[in-house]
């Protein structure tokens, strides 16, 4: 979610308003809002943008189709899909061509869901729970008794347990079931799940920070209710109860930024001060997309030309500069 946020920031200042915006860049309604009023036009189908125009991919993943429809008409064209979606691709299609029947465990109509099963249409079943993989294991039962290969994979933002309980279940009706040695779950969404159940057993509320559509933030909510019996979900500061007591949780989405966490925290006001529960530390940084590091390097020598210097600017300043700099800083720049 970093890499996407900071990547159409980085179009913003690379081009013109109005850069525009294949669905929502994340799903957080607080970042969308931002984007908006610095001239991102968010659409839903690739006609709607001009020739010419530069448009970004968002961070769930594009069909393939889509993406081959937006690279024409003389379009700038940047794709910001996450690398973890990009890996089920990648496994999707090579296990497609390789003759197996696929069960993808994801939300239908989840943007990351249509963008996958889209990469191999013929070989992909889609299931949300364990009963699911009931009703489709008969089907895929051939003639003579045997089953043909199959293999399963998942949408990324889903929670560990709902995930766990269909891995159980497909295990059970279908031996010999393949499956990627890495998990296909995001870390950002399994790490706040694994914070959130050591923090939502101690208090009296949990406060959820994120979107409605937003996959992982809804999984954080359904982790938050097995362990406490009031659970808010909050887009911003303004929607918080005024009747909050005790001992509160704060979690928040995978693309929430820290600037609203903070200010949820400051609202709050905890009259026995706040305690941060640590469960791991994330230091893993996902570059600009390469179409938009070929920008950020032309626009550099260019600038350098201009300037008199034969070599252009130093080249990597600002690939550099996006390593130090977080998702939450840029918008924070936006709101000024």
């Amino acid at each position: 979610m970093e890499k996407a946020i900071k990547a159409l920031a980085w179009m913003l200042r690379i081009f013109e308003p109005p850069v525009y915006c294949y669905h929502e860049i994340v799903h957080n309604q607080y970042v969308v809002d931002q984007f908006r009023r610095q001239g991102v036009v968010f659409v839903d189908s690739v006609d709607d943008v001009p020739a010419g125009a530069p448009l970004m991919l968002s961070a769930h993943g594009t069909a393939p189709e889509v993406g081959l429809a937006a690279r024409t008409n003389d379009r700038v064209v940047v794709d910001a899909v996450c690398p973890l979606v990009t890996k089920v691709h990648h496994e999707m299609r090579v296990r497609s061509k390789k003759g197996y029947t696929v069960l993808y465990v994801g939300h239908e109509g989840h943007e990351e869901a249509i963008g996958t099963m889209a990469v191999a249409p013929e070989a992909v079943r889609l299931v949300e729970r364990p009963d699911d993989v009931d009703a489709l294991a008969d089907t895929l039962v051939g003639e003579d008794g045997t089953l043909p290969p199959v293999a399963l994979l998942a949408q990324t933002t889903l929670s560990h347990d709902e995930l766990a309980g269909v891995v159980t279940r497909a295990k059970e009706r279908l031996p010999g079931l393949w499956m990627p040695g890495r998990s296909d779950l995001c870390f950002a969404t399994t790490n706040r799940q694994a914070a959130l159940k050591a923090i939502a057993g101690r208090a009296d509320a949990v406060v959820v920070i994120g979107s409605e559509n937003s996959s992982n933030t809804v999984a954080l909510e359904k982790v938050a209710r097995q362990f406490c019996h009031r659970v808010v979900r909050v887009n911003r500061v303004e929607e918080l109860p005024d009747d909050l007591a005790g001992v509160v949780g704060v979690t928040a989405g995978a693309s929430a930024p820290e600037t609203l966490v903070d200010a949820v925290v400051r609202h709050l006001a905890p009259l026995g001060g706040v305690e941060v529960v640590p469960v791991t530390i994330e230091e893993e940084y996902f570059p600009p997309p390469p179409e938009l590091r070929d920008l950020l390097r032309g626009l550099e020598c260019a600038l350098g030309l201009l300037a008199g210097s034969a070599q252009g600017a130093e080249i990597g300043a600002p690939l550099r500069e996006d390593r130090f700099t977080a998702a939450a800083d840029v918008l924070a720049q936006f709101a000024v």
